[in-house]
């Protein structure tokens, strides 16, 4: 923190202090918005309705909807032990928001540093000019301090006594500047640099390895070198990859309460508010543009799979994922989506034998992620884990149902190995049967590893990092290699 003049010099003098991205590092009507979706979804239809009658009317309608968990909102901690020293030394403390009143009010008897709160009503939204107005009233012409952060504060600081700048928008880093060392800035408190490793954890980079299974229908099918055949492919995983980032980014604004509350996932950008929800929602819509632009390149029946992963992620997201044992069947079905993209992406049918593997085998990695959330929830037996179906008594099942469908797969691929199919494409078949026990190591050493509390929480991630794993996989590519020379 940076002090100015006259700052803490007069606890005399009230101080009023704005909510949204000064106190807390987040927008509360954002917030409100993606907790009401999440309720229910068809309030898409009267968000907009809502927002006609005045964002007054938008954040009440909201608020009488949902609730906020003020505990776990993304406060800034420097700003906020200011606040607290002010309060101790006998400051009268102001909330004054252009949030809904219930959120307001919320977060001020959690904090209990505030003597009255200011927010908005039914009918009148409390910002800017409407804020000055009611700052000027309660305290008069130069009665009160103000901390703020945005464009829409601007007014309100140049009638202040002392403005303290917190986290400025671009506007008020100019108006700040303005002051010169002369002005009524009555203390400075910066906001974190945005780090660039924020951007590709807001993407999710590391999880674009899973959309690598686009390649496979095409190297399976020994097609992959024709360069038409890889080029539309490599299309198809951009495509992928930019629509799964997309998805990733609206799954995290829906789980913002959720995330606070984990020990790990409290830190990704949009819960510790680290990136503006906003930004997030643009980038979603950037990145939906993008796959779908790609996708207008590759066969129509590209884009109606890629249509299908979307629909079933954004369900899951929204839904299935809080439902027993549907969630991982629906996993296990969007890594099977990513197989038919890369056959749709070339115009060819997909395989049914790589298909059938795939369910059994990615089933068998979605019920291990279940189970690592199984073993670090809480020692309630009968109480379910935060957003999921699944209570820690059910721990024991799930591992034995992975178990089992790690062993399915490889049944299906025994099963594959003796068909009609391979002696098609392969001169040497016999070399492909020790795929049988890399694949069935594979997925028995995640178990292990699993029960032992040494997993990654995405075994797919992990799957694709892991150096044992990764040799094994090049050894099976090897003998697929040699099995279908000629």
């Amino acid at each position: 923190m940076a002090a100015g003049k006259n700052n803490r010099a007069d606890t005399k003098v009230p101080l009023a202090v704005d909510l949204d991205g000064t106190l807390i590092a987040t927008d509360l009507l954002w917030e409100g918005i993606f907790l009401l979706l999440k309720k229910n979804f068809l309030f898409v239809f009267l968000l907009p309705i809502w927002a006609l009658q005045g964002r007054a009317r938008l954040k009440h309608e909201i608020a009488e909807r949902v609730t906020i968990d003020p505990s776990t909102l993304p406060y800034r901690p420097e700003f906020l032990a200011f606040l607290k020293t002010e309060h101790a030394e006998g400051r009268k403390l102001v909330l004054a928001t252009a949030a809904a009143t219930s959120f307001a009010e919320a977060v001020a008897k959690h904090l209990g540093i505030f003597d009255a709160v200011y927010s908005t009503d039914r009918y009148r939204n409390l910002a800017s000019e409407a804020k000055l107005k009611m700052l000027v009233e309660a305290f008069g012409e130069d009665g009160f301090d103000y901390a703020g952060n945005s464009r829409a504060d601007i007014a309100i600081f140049d009638r202040a006594r002392n403005a303290i700048v917190v986290a400025p928008d671009r506007a008020v880093r100019a108006w700040r500047l303005k002051q010169g060392p002369n002005g009524h800035t009555g203390g400075f408190f910066a906001a974190p640099r945005v780090r660039p490793g924020s951007y590709l954890r807001m993407l999710r980079v590391h999880q674009w390895m899973k959309n690598m299974l686009v390649f496979v229908p095409a190297i399976l099918a020994h097609d992959i070198l024709y360069h038409d055949v890889f080029g539309r492919t490599f299309l198809a995983f951009v495509s992928f990859c930019a629509a799964a980032s997309s998805i990733y980014i609206i799954n995290d604004l829906f789980d913002l309460q959720l995330d606070r509350r984990h020990a790990r996932k409290k830190k990704r950008p949009f819960a510790s508010g680290e990136l503006p929800i906003w930004f997030g929602v643009c980038a979603s819509i950037a990145l939906l543009a993008l796959a779908y632009g790609i996708a207008a390149l590759l066969p129509t029946e590209y884009m109606l799979v890629l249509t299908l992963y979307l629909f079933v992620t954004t369900a899951y997201s929204a839904a299935l994922k809080r439902m027993l044992l549907i969630d991982v069947l629906v996993l296990a079905g969007l890594y099977t989506v990513r197989l038919l993209a890369g056959a749709a992406a070339n115009a060819t049918p997909g395989s049914f034998w790589l298909l059938s593997f795939s369910i059994f085998f990615f089933l068998s990695l979605a019920l291990v992620k279940r189970y690592v959330e199984l073993n670090h929830a809480p020692p309630d037996e009968n109480e379910k884990i935060a957003g999921r179906g699944y209570r820690s008594s059910d721990r024991e099942v799930v591992a034995q149902s992975g178990v089992a469908a790690a062993f399915g797969a490889v049944m299906v691929l025994a099963l594959y190995i003796d068909s009609n199919s391979v002696k098609t494409l392969y001169s040497y078949p016999w070399m492909i049967w020790p795929l049988c026990p890399i694949v069935l190591y594979i997925n028995l050493r995640i178990w292990i590893l699993a029960h032992r509390d040494h997993m990654h929480d995405d075994p797919v991630v992990f799957l694709l990092s892991d150096w044992r794993s990764i040799m094994m996989i090049m050894l099976g590519g090897v003998m697929l290699m040699t099995a279908g020379m000629r």
